[in-house]
């Protein structure tokens, strides 16, 4: 019965987590603030959380859960809708600020890395094995013949368009325009083709 109170708490606690920390930056980011702006007390943030990093981790998981893959007919118009939806997160101040703080963190501890990881990038993937397994149904991708190979350039696929619209948008400063996302689809299209094993 109180579990609709209780989401409610934590999404006000997330909100506030991003809002402080375009407000803040990193540095001066406190759980004592994030707390004040959400409505709730210090101690039921650290119930729920055991310190800032895995609070804003989890203020970052939750925006990129709202991506989906709705199926637009091809892979390519599959491959260039999450493309579009990815950059316009990305381009959100609140995503921004906080991936960008997250991934300097890191650098320094890896056990954030690892939240990272499992919290954001590996409940990710799901949108490439979902397109890849709506393009062999439509027979523009060949069934997996070798499990490991598949999971394997699973992992290459994201990493090539996280990385590209993540460098495009964050570190370039670059729109992703509909040329870009246009040329960029065709160039990972072709590239997946050419990934497939040999029979």
């Amino acid at each position: 019965m109180a579990r609709p109170r209780s989401a409610a708490a934590e999404r006000a606690m997330l909100d506030a987590t991003r809002a402080a920390l375009v407000e803040l930056g990193w540095s001066k980011l406190t759980l004592g603030d994030v707390a004040a702006r959400a409505g709730v007390a210090k101690t039921t943030l650290y119930r729920r959380w055991p310190g800032k990093s895995a609070l804003v981790v989890d203020a970052v998981a939750v925006l990129f859960d709202e991506l989906e893959l709705p199926d637009r007919g091809s892979l390519a118009a599959d491959v260039g809708g999450v493309v579009r939806s990815f950059a316009a997160l990305l381009e959100r101040p609140e995503t921004a600020t906080a991936l960008m703080a997250l991934v300097a963190e890191s650098t320094r501890d890896p056990g954030l890395r690892d939240r990272i990881r499992t919290a954001v990038v590996d409940r990710q993937k799901r949108l490439v094995l979902e397109g890849r397994a709506r393009a062999q149904a439509r027979g523009e991708l060949p069934p997996d013949a070798d499990p490991v190979a598949a999971a394997r350039q699973a992992d290459l696929v994201f990493d090539v368009i996280a990385g590209a619209v993540v460098h495009r948008v964050l570190v370039s400063g670059e729109p992703a325009d509909d040329a870009w996302v246009t040329a960029f689809t065709a160039l990972l299209v072709a590239g997946l083709g050419a990934l497939t094993p040999p029979g």
